[in-house]
């Protein structure tokens, strides 16, 4: 395991901050210079801080999935249609680091937060073929993750009031429904080449990143009260949550044999 290091972001500037600027000049033209901290309450502007912090550092560690999923995919000889489709992600995940970062810049900095550097995201087995290592990240990432992170986005963004946060998270949702919608394309490709083994791997990843999941939303959830700053309000958000989860991510999983509803040892919050 590698030293702990501090969550800090740079951009290297001249040329390829340029080049970058042009491949997402959305990001330069949101209004950034609206959003006043001095119009919020001190500890809702210290809890946004932190609440974008972690929100710029869950799109890196997506980045750092999608590019190890693009690897995943060339090394199992998917359709190089299906890996272009992937490896655009990467500079989506990118643009959703810096978007977040901005947010908490303009609040008036971001909070401290350490992290393993080598312990970003769960990796799957070398044992396992290069198929299922694939599939393994993909129900991870896409058929869990980004499928429940869109329509989350999608209701966040329109209960946003402040044009800058409705304008980021709605820009957010806008990439993510193409990376929600991936993995079930990836997994209608390669469900006929996955042996009962595989299926029965899958589920447990599968269950795994569903608890995991549904283990931080209690964490994610906002208040009740006060104003807020690019989050729901808990009730709320713990509500749609539930849905999300059975309707969008569970059922979709079910339907395709990879959600066998067994517990594996963890308790589901949201039975």
């Amino acid at each position: 395991m590698a030293a702990e290091a501090l969550f800090e972001l740079s951009i290297l500037g001249g040329a390829l901050e340029r080049r970058w600027r042009r491949q997402r000049p959305d990001i330069e033209r949101l209004p950034w210079d609206t959003l006043d901290p001095a119009a919020y309450p001190p500890g809702t502007v210290l809890r946004a801080r932190r609440f974008w912090t972690v929100a710029a550092f869950q799109e890196y560690r997506t980045a750092a999935a999608c590019a190890a999923t693009v690897e995943a995919l060339i090394a199992a000889r998917a359709p190089i249609d299906l890996v272009a489709e992937c490896s655009r992600f990467l500079l989506d995940e990118t643009a959703h680091v810096e978007l977040c970062a901005r947010v908490a810049a303009a609040l008036g900095g971001g909070a401290a937060l350490r992290h393993d550097p080598d312990a970003l995201f769960l990796r799957p087995s070398l044992d396992l073929s290069p198929l299922v290592r694939a599939a393994e990240l993909v129900v991870r990432v896409f058929c869990v993750g980004e499928t429940f992170s869109v329509p989350m986005q999608r209701a966040t963004a329109r209960a946003a009031t402040h044009p800058l946060l409705r304008a980021v998270i709605a820009r957010i949702a806008k990439d993510e429904a193409a990376h929600g919608a991936f993995g079930w394309t990836f997994l209608d490709w390669a469900g006929a080449d996955l042996d009962d083994a595989a299926r029965a791997g899958l589920s447990r990843a599968a269950a795994s990143a569903i608890a995991a999941l549904e283990a931080s939303l209690e964490g994610s959830a906002g208040s009740d009260e006060g104003p807020t700053l690019g989050w729901l309000p808990r009730d709320q958000y713990l509500t749609l949550a539930r849905t999300v989860m059975e309707e969008q991510v569970r059922a979709p999983l079910r339907a395709r044999g990879l959600l066998d509803g067994t517990s594996y040892g963890l308790r589901p919050l949201f039975p």
